[in-house]
């Protein structure tokens, strides 16, 4: 982009300055914005010719001075002219740094991915969930496990990101990383963040992303029928941490709780609703939306079983919750353990909750959406998979109204 430079040699008087030669100073202008550097010359007053910016006289002296300044002017008008060929921004100050050989300061990728999950780690709780921060530290391993793959280097300059490197850097999460495509859409999205963060400081001149896109494939969602259910309630373990991981599981198939949110339900968080039941008044740890859910005589029985419970008593939780992995570990046991050919996580229940629970048996989809704690309704339709069984017992009732309708109408002689 060309720019408007003016240049301007002039005499800047020192502090407490008498008489006797000044310094002469050259003051860069570029769209209103200035800078200023020192010549290194001296010059009195008398002999110095403000206009042109030289000194006056046809001694040797003064056309060796002259000189110089000639030269100076052209450099920086060097200086400016390469930033143009290089596409840079050419800027008072950045001319100045050109002619001085201060290059820009070099920004390094993992640098700033390092300091952002600093700053998020330190707003987990009151801006982000702890799930977000931990998906930003595997951004951080992936990254430097691709820059030492592709690089063989630990860090990267920002400024050499390109489209060839984010095309890279998907391909290696498809390949070397054996992510599937949603999970690899996703995580490219963090990295754009990242990008994002570059562009908005001026540290990136272009955006790598411009032709990049990502899209995710539909996949359906494993959810639980009400036979599965059935086996999954009245079957007996012969191991406590199964039985436990089991009604955790129901209880979040009965109340749509996710994983983070159950982990850390609290016996103060349930209390008289409306209509004079028993009720779960939390906030998603995901998003701090308010959740107002009300329990089903399924999630009250599951309570009731673990109100003695050591664990919970002593920390004042509703039910003992292990972590996350060791919970996903032992649900696949028990799907084999009940004959489940299905991979059982702690997400199937919020799933199972939507869809078999709820919409399957006539719950609108806005309550729905407002008992799984959803900002956007399209969130839910995401969980909610209408099941040929309730396609069938919908048609079954048209059906019953249709032949309704026709045994009722006069028959026409």
């Amino acid at each position: 982009m060309k720019t408007k430079l003016s240049l301007l040699f002039y005499l800047k008087k020192p502090r407490n300055y008498q008489t006797g030669p000044m310094p002469i100073y050259l003051r860069i202008t570029v769209e209103s914005k200035r800078s200023e550097l020192a010549t290194g010359r001296e010059c009195d007053p008398k002999t110095w010719n403000t206009g042109a910016g030289r000194v006056l006289g046809t001694k040797e002296a003064v056309k060796s001075l002259n000189a110089y300044l000639g030269n100076l002017e052209q450099q920086f008008l060097d200086a400016h002219a390469s930033l143009i060929r290089q596409g840079e921004l050419a800027t008072a100050e950045s001319i100045k740094n050109k002619f001085l050989g201060i290059g820009p300061k070099q920004r390094m990728l993992m640098a700033v991915i390092v300091e952002h999950n600093r700053r998020m780690h330190s707003l987990v709780g009151q801006e982000y969930a702890i799930g977000t921060f931990k998906r930003y530290e595997v951004l951080r391993r992936h990254t430097e496990s691709f820059l030492k793959a592709n690089f063989n280097t630990t860090d990267f300059d920002i400024s050499r990101i390109d489209f060839a490197f984010i095309a890279d850097y998907e391909f290696h999460l498809r390949s070397v990383r054996k992510m599937g495509n949603n999970a690899v859409v996703k995580h490219m999205k963090m990295f754009r963040k990242i990008v994002n963060i570059c562009l908005g400081n001026g540290w990136m001149n272009l955006d790598p992303y411009l032709n990049f896109k990502g899209k995710f494939k539909k996949v359906d969602k494993a959810i639980l029928t009400k036979e599965e259910l059935g086996l999954l309630s009245e079957k007996e373990f012969a191991s406590d941490r199964l039985t436990q991981v089991r009604d955790t599981f129901l209880f979040c198939c009965y109340t749509g709780l996710a994983y983070s949110d159950i982990q850390s339900l609290e016996r103060s968080d349930i209390a008289r609703g409306i209509d004079g039941d028993q009720w779960i008044f939390t906030q998603r740890i995901k998003t701090n939306v308010k959740s107002h859910i009300p329990l089903l005589p399924e999630a009250l029985a599951i309570i009731a079983r673990y109100e003695d419970d050591p664990i919970c008593e002593s920390r004042g939780l509703v039910l003992p919750v292990p972590s996350n992995q060791k919970m996903n570990d032992y649900l696949k046991e028990i799907a084999v353990v009940c004959g489940i050919d299905k991979i059982l996580t702690s997400h199937v229940a919020r799933h199972t909750f939507a869809t078999t629970i709820t919409l399957q048996n006539g719950v609108p989809i806005e309550s729905v959406s407002k008992m799984l704690g959803h900002t956007n309704i399209r969130t839910t339709q995401i969980y909610a998979k209408i099941l040929d069984l309730k396609v069938s017992e919908d048609m079954q009732a048209l059906k019953g109204r249709l032949l309704s309708e026709s045994a009722s109408r006069p028959i026409r002689s």
